[in-house]
């Protein structure tokens, strides 16, 4: 798929969303090393500080649903608590990105004059 005809913001998302996979692991790891006692208070902020960062571009560039969780998982690994009920929610919260990550990525390359699939006619 071609970039020079998509829109500017379009663009920019398609940018923003490509340098996430790589982050999503990084996250998958932090967790499972909290999972598993390996992890300390430094890594953990470490992990609410990348996560802020991750929200506060995802709602530069109107990405709603992957800014939400990004705070959401942000304010989670805050929390003091069980680090069970850390844990798990932390887990729920990756497998909510990587679904919205699908979507938005979806609909970043989507060419402007393209249909939307559920509004085509069908036969």
């Amino acid at each position: 798929m071609t970039k020079a005809r998509l829109s500017g913001t379009q663009q920019a998302q398609l940018t923003f969303l490509e340098t996430l996979p790589p982050k999503f692991e990084r996250i998958h790891r932090q967790v499972e090393e909290m999972a598993s006692l390996r992890s300390d208070d430094t890594a953990t902020r470490a992990l609410c500080r990348m996560l802020d960062e991750l929200r506060n571009g995802a709602s530069t560039l109107n990405l709603g649903p992957l800014a939400d969780t990004f705070g959401m998982m942000s304010n989670l690994a805050r929390r003091s608590g069980g680090l069970q009920m850390k844990v798990r929610g932390l887990r729920e919260g990756l497998v909510s990105l990587k679904l919205n990550y699908e979507g938005l990525l979806r609909a970043a390359t989507r060419l402007p004059d393209e249909p939307d699939a559920e509004d085509s006619p069908k036969a």
